[in-house]
């Protein structure tokens, strides 16, 4: 291989690494203000819908990638519903695009920023809103004032694990957005490129950089959980594995 092309992998190499982390971004944003009020409803509702609800946001947990990227890709294209009501307000086409990435990514990690947050609400108990509401303060100024504050930790560990979800994708993303170098080419399926490529070094090069980030994730979630003395920071630790088993799968 000669020295231009190596430059060449290399530029496309960084240019994925760099949509990579730009996707994980976008993507922890919007699931930390989308996943906020759905933990705080399943914390604290006694509506029979609860169970249902839970079950809907644990979905991607037991769902394999390809299947969970397969429907979206239905809704998402053209004739799609979603793809029909996105062209109809003029946000143009979502499938194979990075907006259908952050809508998939999205879904797929939602259970890794709704349960750790649901655990952290739940864990403050209702002593605290009790007390709170015998000074007249509302719903809202609780919330506010004593539940964002308490439940810091299961955010903490809700971006985490949201962020190193997303940058580990591979199934849902190739579904959705396919391959296409600066747009939809993230480091997974770059390093599947590598791979049917034969370019082993390249390949190696990413994914030993995955295997660093990795095991920098689970040391800090090891120390947020021995420094906030809360069960929230691991309690996604199970089910972590499994869906990187269906990753793998």
């Amino acid at each position: 291989m000669s020295s231009v092309s190596a430059m060449a992998l290399d530029a496309a190499s960084l240019q994925a690494i760099g949509l990579t982390l730009q996707l994980a971004t976008v993507t922890t944003i919007v699931l930390l203000l989308l996943s906020t009020p759905i933990a705080w409803w399943l914390a604290t509702t006694v509506s029979a819908w609860r169970g249902v609800v839970s079950a809907l946001v644990a979905l991607p947990l037991v769902l394999p990638p390809t299947v969970l990227g397969f429907y979206l890709l239905l809704l998402l294209s053209p004739n799609g519903v979603i793809g029909q009501w996105a062209a109809a307000l003029g946000l143009g086409r979502l499938s194979f695009s990075f907006t259908g990435l952050v809508i998939g990514s999205v879904v797929f990690s939602l259970p890794f920023a709704v349960q750790p947050i649901q655990h952290a609400f739940q864990a403050i108990g209702k002593r605290p809103f009790e007390v709170a509401a015998t000074l007249r303060a509302s719903p809202w100024k609780s919330f506010i004032a004593i539940a964002l504050p308490l439940a810091k930790p299961g955010f903490l560990t809700a971006t985490i694990l949201s962020f190193a979800h997303t940058v580990g994708e591979f199934g849902v993303v190739l579904m959705i957005g396919g391959n296409i170098p600066g747009e939809t080419r993230v480091v997974s399926t770059e390093i599947y490129g590598h791979v049917e490529a034969m370019a082993y070094t390249q390949a190696h090069w990413l994914a030993g950089t995955m295997v660093v980030f990795s095991f920098g994730v689970l040391l800090t979630l090891s120390w947020l959980h021995r420094h906030s003395g809360s069960q929230s920071a691991l309690t996604l630790a199970p089910s972590s594995a499994a869906a990187t088993d269906h990753e793998r799968g």
